[in-house]
């Protein structure tokens, strides 16, 4: 196999016609113009943070399905099981739970929940090798992008959930103008990416340890309204916000949560009962911040329940939140 023929089996995954089209879907997935590119860097930004996204919970219909799309194509471990629940990470760490429900109704179009689960790569050699990997074993994917603080690519699990597998750019060629980061959608630079790895061969057998979940992107009803509740009572702070869309981040890293309504509008509590997201948790480790937490949610009139290491509590639509101490 060489570069051109990576490059086709990348784009033919992608059901596109040229990058630029495989451009245009990952900007649907981030709702972001285009935009320069530079450097990478090594370093997970997104876990150095006052707050970061620490797991995941999925509720599925067929688990064994679903986990080893999880295990073969986006190279997590299965670290434990009991019936009806998988959990799956790197290193030893557990980012994604799975909890089989047989008769669940699939999530409807047009509701809020998940949009897009996004795994972080610690190194831009990292996420060439697991390019390699899944171009090589012809898993579908759905999109590539160049947004200026990262490079991404975006596929769908057997069930529908989205994900987006990405790494950064160092933090110091992020471009804010105040408390504004520049976020762009170009053409993922696929031919110079693969170049970092043997194209001839997959070495992606598993994720790499450090492998995190650098940020959730949800749909909601109301953008405001999401704003309000992840920003004034969750305290995260706005990076960006544009065309039905608002990026929220902790400690200034690009965004560890996005908000659209591009297929959600006017949606209202989330079925649940269906698939789809169960919940998902935002870490600290400052016990002080849980506290300052809790008592901002209350003041908001958010219910709060409390749980082993901290509590969860639900967004507007039904999403459950678990804010937690490490």
């Amino acid at each position: 196999m060489n570069a051109g023929m990576t490059r086709r089996a990348l784009l033919d995954m992608a059901g596109a016609a040229s990058l630029s089209m495989a451009a245009i879907a990952a900007a649907k997935a981030e709702g972001v113009e285009t935009g320069p590119r530079s450097g990478l860097s090594p370093v997970l930004v997104a876990h150095q943070t006052p707050m970061r996204v620490g797991q995941v919970s999925l509720v599925v219909r067929d688990l064994d399905l679903v986990s080893a799309f999880y295990r073969d194509a986006i190279g997590l471990s299965v670290i434990e099981t009991s019936p009806g629940r998988t959990s799956l990470g790197a290193g030893g760490t557990v980012l994604l739970v799975l909890e089989q429900r047989p008769a669940a109704p699939f999530e409807r179009q047009g509701t809020a929940g998940l949009f897009h689960t996004a795994f972080l790569m610690p190194t831009r050699k990292d996420l060439a090798r697991w390019l390699v990997h899944v171009a090589r074993n012809r898993v579908r994917l759905t999109g590539f992008a160049d947004h200026a603080v990262s490079e991404a690519v975006y596929l769908d699990d057997p069930e529908g959930n989205g994900i987006e597998v990405y790494c950064d750019r160092a933090p110091e060629l992020w471009r804010w103008d105040g408390a504004s980061v520049t976020m762009t959608t170009d053409q993922l630079n696929i031919d110079d990416l693969v170049s970092l790895t043997n194209i001839q061969v997959s070495d992606y057998a598993t994720a790499p340890e450090g492998l995190r979940i650098g940020h959730m992107h949800l749909r909601v009803g109301d953008v405001a309204r999401g704003q309000a509740f992840y920003g004034a009572a969750v305290g995260l702070d706005t990076t960006r916000q544009r065309g039905g869309a608002a990026f929220l981040s902790s400690g200034r890293y690009h965004h560890h949560l996005g908000i659209n309504v591009w297929q959600s509008n006017g949606a209202g509590l989330r079925d649940p009962n269906a698939t789809g997201i169960a919940w998902f948790s935002l870490e600290m480790k400052d016990r002080a911040d849980i506290d300052a937490q809790r008592a901002r949610l209350a003041a908001a009139g958010a219910a709060v329940t409390e749980m082993a290491g901290g509590f969860q509590t639900a967004d507007p639509w039904g999403t459950t939140v678990r804010l937690v101490g490490v």
